[in-house]
């Protein structure tokens, strides 16, 4: 009889939380749309309000919550309609960022993926080029004018921006937390996008959290005037509720990740950014010999469910732009797969995880 497939791409999609799915049903047998004016329209306007005061206690927020389909279209408002005239960023962000960020000043990152104007102790490959940010403060620019746009965690590698060390002049910062948000404290940022699939809540349902609403271009008929298109009740409470359901399990995931990661330098791979900080839920390793595109399908295979880079941009297996960024070249960074975990994940599936890589690596050494 198969093996149960072991699922090990949670950084792409987490399965829906048993609390969010209740919710979400509940809210289906209610609902209506929350700008109608009669009082079924009046009652999901309400529950609508209630879920957006939850999912700011929730996270910490003190600042306006706009409700999106997700990541990217947070990510697509917060940097496509802010008032400021200039747009920075890194050249490790998620692809929905460099797309709408196309033709912006791109910072440089070091040898770990941290961009250069954060303060970190790891030396860069190319130490001049932590000089290029330096030029850019140009005594003509106004600093109040550019949004500073760096994720708190990178989807392929997990390496953690420190984000609250860093020195922006009075830019505003936007940071992407479609990684972080339900598993770290967010970072003190003026801007913030969400997604629900990443922490236990449905797919199509994500927030911009925004500390001023005048720091943005009005854009929509809906969602205080920010966003078009009636808001996805069902979702947006099914969100709040993984929200407020999640356990704390970061520190079962860092002592699992611990354990995979010296599986895998004992069996002749590599860490990316291992001396990094990281998020213990997600890690990329390289195995020498072993394309990407070869090892998902032996892993696939096996039963095992893993990715490589990003699930946004992996289905058509281009080399990733991360670690080309970090210095990789084509051959190394083509040998990259990512693994991460949900709060379900033990140790008997890094377990089954390392045994397959351990043969797989034997095979391609030989």
């Amino acid at each position: 009889m198969a093996a149960q497939r072991l699922y090990l791409d949670h950084a792409a999609t987490t399965p829906m939380l048993p609390a969010a799915k209740a919710a979400m049903v509940d809210a289906m047998d209610r609902w209506a749309n929350p700008s109608s004016p009669h009082t079924d329209g009046r009652a999901a306007r309400a529950m609508l309000e209630m879920a957006r005061a939850r999912i700011a206690e929730a996270l910490g927020w003190r600042g306006h919550v706009i409700f999106t389909s997700g990541a990217s279209e947070a990510i697509a408002i917060g940097l496509g309609q802010a008032k400021a005239g200039r747009v920075m960023t890194s050249p490790v962000e998620h692809d929905s960022v460099l797309r709408v960020t196309e033709g912006a000043d791109r910072l440089a990152v070091n040898w770990d993926g941290v961009a250069s104007l954060l303060r970190h102790p790891g030396e860069s490959r190319d130490p001049a080029s932590f000089a290029a940010f330096e030029e850019k403060r140009d005594p003509s620019v106004r600093w109040d004018d550019v949004v500073l746009a760096i994720q708190h965690v990178n989807n392929e590698t997990g390496v953690i921006q420190p984000l609250d060390a860093l020195d922006r002049d009075g830019a505003l910062l936007f940071a992407d937390c479609a990684q972080s948000a339900g598993k770290l404290p967010m970072p003190n940022a003026d801007m913030i996008a969400i997604s629900a699939h990443k922490f236990g809540g449905p797919p199509g349902i994500g927030a911009l959290l925004v500390r001023d609403l005048g720091f943005l271009h009005a854009g929509g008929g809906q969602e205080q005037g920010y966003r078009a298109g009636t808001e996805n009740l069902p979702a947006i409470l099914a969100m709040a509720a993984a929200l407020e359901a999640r356990t704390e399990w970061m520190p079962d995931a860092a002592r699992l990740r611990a354990r995979l990661d010296a599986g895998v330098e004992a069996a002749g791979g590599q860490v990316v950014a291992r001396d990094a900080p990281r998020i213990p839920a997600i890690a990329s390793y390289r195995m020498p010999g072993l394309s990407a595109r070869a090892q998902l399908i032996q892993f696939d295979l096996a039963g095992i469910s893993v990715s490589a880079g990003s699930a946004c941009s992996s289905g058509s297996l281009k080399t990733s732009h991360v670690l080309h960024a970090m210095g990789w070249d084509e051959t190394a960074a083509g040998e990259v797969v990512r693994v991460s975990f949900g709060p379900q994940t033990d140790e008997a599936d890094v377990e089954r995880f390392l045994g397959q890589w351990t043969t797989m690596a034997a095979r391609a050494a030989r």
